[in-house]
């Protein structure tokens, strides 16, 4: 039984086989098309799900669309006629492309299978719609290693469920509670994400990493003003502050003057102000996160939590829920968002629809995430041959000392090994990697190489066996899913003048021995790094630690801003051209920047649009 999942015309289109329970491929659509967050029907993912199962379009059983576009319709038309006369401009501009477009999704989607699969199949006797928050709850409890579960799924909004809870038994999920549009604790982040300048479904993550360096000093305003939480964790918004319900921008007037000035223009310097409200909202998140998991356990009395949906992508949030000991065990989707959608419906459809039974993994089905394309040796060769590179090709003893030395140097390096990631997290196959031990490459690759705000924190890479000697975490974090702090005795004590510094300028303080990766709270988003999924990484931390005594690395994505990360060899070296990058490694084979073609050289800095 074959079964393939797609999510498209929202944002973050993807697609993902699954076959007789087993996870075959699942890719985004903008890794192949190098459109980010691109939400066109996903004919290149589909095209890779087939080479990768080594079939053709005839040979799928069934094709499953991620949520049902009728309901989303009947949404905007009552929230419309609720809301009503206010907000016609931007009914009048959303109404004619409903019609058009989603309201006969249905004809558009067997078109587009006609054309991606084959022309020959009656897809109208195979095309299946699951709903969206069903979706993002299968994505999460079938693949996880629990045979019985409660799911919370949190996000903006589906058909209009924004928050759920289900329950998960052996191959069976049912959802059991919701919360309905327009309240909703995705949106609420998302209005902050706006007014504080960034851009809403990309700038999120933005928002939380810039929260340290403020104080919650407005979160008692958002609890008196904007939402209404219970003791269970269940909320509503005042939504007279709002304006997504009507309007074209998040937030109104009233939102305005009740933190004291406009919203942020996109690109403007940063002031306190805008910190304080990133780490009160924030903290606000976090209280809701923790009252709706007592909340679960209580009225469930289940012992395991899965977690989906772009809220769970709230890597500090689920932190401080994994500390706080409400379950025993916590399982995070790691493409928790609408491109994990597609791999939930098929889910949903395998097990719940076929009935076909669940096969339990000791860590988790998701094979680390490596779900996407990798390339052959041969393969890699030929693209960089094809692009100009210049290259040596080592074998792997060989390739891991020439980079890990490079690492302890102070070099930074591009990592392409293996098959892509799913999800939106470079997890040391399309990686950039660099020494977490210097007080000066956070901002470096900030500035130098990615192209972004300096105030973006990186992600700590560690050998899983070693991470309680640096981190304050007991367990797993494979998908960097989890904060923790560095453990006191790593860290470096602020002096007296170094505590009176606020905001960004707290950045130039290092906090720990491995200052790239300490937040300016002591905490860093990890990643454990394990054997059985990655064994190349692996390895590359382990000949690191080796030279350095040090099991941890910078790891962040290898693209620059605005960019979907890179997908192919071509793409790799691409990157590596319009950056500042100093070496890069694609399969076994090492390029240096100092020996390539300089007519070759790019300016990526302004390539892409800002995200």
């Amino acid at each position: 039984m074959r079964i393939l999942g797609i999510s498209a015309y929202y944002h973050d289109s993807a697609a993902a086989l699954v076959e007789d329970g087993l996870i075959i491929a699942a890719a985004q659509e903008e890794r192949f098309t190098r459109k980010k967050h691109d939400a066109g029907f996903p004919h290149k993912a589909i095209e890779f799900c087939l080479a990768r199962a080594g079939i053709s379009g005839e040979e799928i059983d069934f094709v499953v669309f991620y949520d049902k576009p009728f309901p989303k319709f009947e949404r905007l038309l009552e929230t419309y006629l609720t809301f009503a006369p206010k907000g016609f401009v931007s009914f009048a501009q959303s109404l004619p492309v409903w019609v058009k477009e989603k309201l006969f999704q249905k004809n558009l989607l067997l078109s587009e299978l006609g054309q991606a699969l084959s022309p020959d199949i009656d897809w109208a006797s195979r095309l299946l719609f699951s709903e969206h928050h069903l979706s993002h709850a299968a994505s999460a409890f079938f693949p996880s290693p629990f045979e019985e579960a409660a799911v919370l799924t949190m996000d903006g909004v589906g058909e209009w469920a924004t928050t759920s809870v289900a329950i998960g038994k052996g191959n069976e999920l049912k959802v059991v509670r919701e919360i309905f549009f327009p309240h909703s604790l995705g949106l609420l982040y998302s209005a902050f994400t706006y007014y504080t300048g960034f851009k809403v479904n990309s700038g999120e993550y933005k928002v939380m990493g810039l929260a340290p360096y403020g104080e919650p000093k407005y979160a008692q305003l958002i609890r008196d003003h904007l939402i209404d939480v219970k003791e269970d964790g269940s909320f509503r918004l005042n939504m007279t502050y709002f304006n997504y319900c009507t309007g074209l921008t998040m937030t109104n007037d009233r939102f305005h003057a009740l933190f004291g000035g406009e919203p942020r223009a996109s690109e403007a310097p940063l002031t306190q102000r805008e910190m304080d409200l990133a780490a009160s909202i924030q903290a606000v998140v976090e209280e809701v996160v923790i009252k709706l998991a007592r909340g679960i356990a209580r009225d469930t009395q289940q012992k395991n939590l899965c977690l989906a949906g772009g809220v769970a992508l709230n890597c500090v949030a689920n932190g401080k829920l994994l500390r706080e000991g409400i379950f025993e065990n916590i399982w995070i989707q790691p493409a928790s968002g609408d491109a994990g959608g597609a791999l939930g419906a098929a889910l949903a459809a395998m097990h719940l629809f076929k009935n076909i039974p669940r096969k339990i993994e000791p860590h988790d089905a998701m094979k680390g995430s490596y779900l996407g394309p990798d390339y052959s040796q041969q393969e890699i060769e030929r693209q960089l041959t094809a692009v100009g590179a210049h290259f040596e090709v080592l074998e792997e003893g060989a390739l891991m000392s020439v980079c890990a030395q490079a690492l302890a140097e102070g070099k930074a390096l591009g990592w392409h090994q293996g098959r892509m990631e799913f999800g939106p997290r470079a997890l040391g196959a399309r990686s950039i990697i660099a020494d977490a031990r210097s007080p000066l490459m956070q901002k470096t690759l900030n500035l130098k190489v990615k192209y972004r705000e300096s105030f973006r924190p990186f992600a700590p890479a560690v050998l899983s066996e070693d991470v309680g000697d640096w981190f304050e975490l007991n367990g797993d974090s494979p998908y960097m899913l989890l904060v923790a702090e560095v453990i006191p005795s790593k860290r470096i004590a602020m002096s007296d003048e170094q505590k009176t510094l606020f905001g960004i300028e707290q950045l130039n303080v290092p906090r720990s021995t491995i200052p790239a990766v300490t937040h300016v709270d002591y905490s860093a988003r990890i990643q454990t790094v394990h054997r059985e999924t990655n064994p190349r990484f692996h390895g590359l931390l382990t000949r690191f630690k080796e030279f350095t005594q040090s099991p941890v690395l910078v790891n962040t994505s290898f693209n620059v801003r605005g960019e979907p990360i890179v997908c192919t060899p071509e793409d790799s070296f691409r990157c590596f051209m319009g950056t500042e990058l100093d070496m890069l490694a694609v399969g076994n084979c090492l390029l240096k920047k100092e020996l390539q073609d300089a007519k070759l050289k790019l300016n990526y800095e302004l390539k892409f649009e800002l995200d």
